[in-house]
């Protein structure tokens, strides 16, 4: 063990030597090999929550999505500007020996690697989850990519675009007479990121019972494919694929958008009869609960094609609001369909603190997305900007011990 505090001690231990209160994976030490999306979320949502991520990039190019753009603020991607804060910044040039031996140097009293190239880039440096284990038996090494670390795919290139029509979610996304579409955001990309993340606790709890890290492969094909859930139900009860139903839901109607008399959108989600019955009182059509064809949600579906024309033409007659006021006095789920700027002015995200803003050295005041976990014993935190590429080479290299003229010839031979 590394003697560190460590995540079973820190559950029960919350307060620091001088009183102050630690957060929930302080004193756990991550080395970020990641680039682009999905190795990022994971190490954002380690950092965020306490943990040392030291980011590792490419000495004067940096990750990949530093150059994402635009938009810029000043000269900083704001698509890098959202996934890496709570990181500090080290730049290594793996082709040089040396480089190596500071990354091994490194994970020796690292509790946490994260990488995610493709399989076979790691060994080829001499830094595999083997040859990491021989200085640090009790590493959790992260290894995420597209199709996972075995079968015939392992090699193949992947992004979220590309991962989003091989796992069927594309195939379930999109209007019924429409082409497939991709979600908005990159969900495949974020959801292994976030898989990465439980695996990562996991294994570090694992590593507090049994005293021994491990290898966690994480691929962006298998974190979508078990998202599939009700909709691969569907198909292992039917045989039959799911097709598109667009905003609309396959087992339950209605529930979807419907556009209202100005223009706005509302999400209505009946999940339950009682639902049903509230639902046809508040848009004052009381007699829809008991017509045969449609007193039942097992009716509704089969008849999805008559009831919801006729509901949409009923939304039509009035605004999203008046829908809303009598929809929410209800108690039916019900809710706006709102751009962004609607999210960000939305008085329930600012009260969760789910807007903030943070001061990077170059870009200024930045706004960032908040905290969507609330600990009430171990909150976190926004400590760290993202970093400028490099930002802590003397930082992190001397507290590894070397000296400043070491520093400087690591500099002038192009190790980092």
């Amino acid at each position: 063990m590394t003697g560190r505090p460590t995540c079973v001690n820190i559950l029960f231990h919350n307060l620091d030597d001088r009183g102050n209160q630690m957060r929930a994976l302080e004193g756990i030490k991550v080395l970020d090999l990641t680039r682009a999306l999905a190795g990022p979320f994971c190490t954002l949502m380690l950092g965020d929550y306490g943990a040392d991520v030291i980011k590792i990039e490419i000495p004067n190019t940096g990750d990949d999505t530093r150059h994402w753009g635009p938009p810029f603020i000043g000269e900083e991607s704001a698509y890098f500007l959202s996934i890496n804060r709570n990181k500090r910044s080290l730049t290594l040039n793996f082709k040089e020996k040396e480089a190596r031996n500071i990354f091994l140097k490194l994970a020796s009293t690292a509790d946490v690697i994260v990488e995610n190239f493709t399989p076979g880039v790691m060994e080829r440096f001499g830094l595999s989850y083997e040859e990491v284990k021989k200085v640090n038996k009790n590493i959790v090494y992260c290894s995420i990519s597209g199709f996972g670390q075995t079968g015939p795919y392992r090699e193949r290139p992947a992004m979220d675009q590309i991962m989003q029509g091989v796992s069927g979610l594309m195939s379930i996304t999109g209007e019924p007479d429409g082409d497939p579409q991709k979600i908005g955001i990159a969900v495949t990309d974020i959801g292994s990121g976030m898989w990465a993340a439980y695996a990562v606790m996991s294994a570090i709890y694992y590593r507090e019972k049994h005293g021994e890290g491990q290898h966690l492969d994480v691929s962006m094909l298998d974190s979508q494919v078990a998202w599939l859930t009700y909709q691969a139900a569907t198909y292992f009860a039917t045989g039959e694929s799911p097709k598109r139903l667009g905003a609309a839901h396959p087992n339950l109607v209605p529930y979807q958008g419907f556009m209202c008399k100005d223009a706005k959108f509302i999400n209505i989600a009946v999940g339950s009869e009682r639902i049903w019955e509230r639902f046809c009182q508040a848009i004052n059509l009381p007699d829809l609960k008991d017509n045969p064809e449609y007193a039942v949600n097992e009716v509704r579906v089969k008849n999805r094609s008559k009831i919801i024309p006729m509901l949409q033409q009923h939304f039509l007659t009035r605004t999203l609001n008046e829908w809303l006021t009598d929809l929410q006095a209800g108690s039916v789920p019900s809710g706006p369909i709102n751009d962004l700027e609607a999210v960000f002015n939305d008085p329930q995200v600012i009260a969760r603190e789910m807007l903030t803003t943070m001061t990077h050295p170059t870009a200024g005041e930045i706004k960032q997305t908040g905290l969507s976990i609330k600990f009430s014993e171990s909150p976190g935190e926004l400590r760290l900007a993202p970093p400028l590429l490099g930002q802590h080479n003397e930082e992190i290299l001397s507290e590894i011990g070397y000296s400043d003229s070491e520093i400087e010839k690591l500099k002038s031979d192009s190790i980092i």
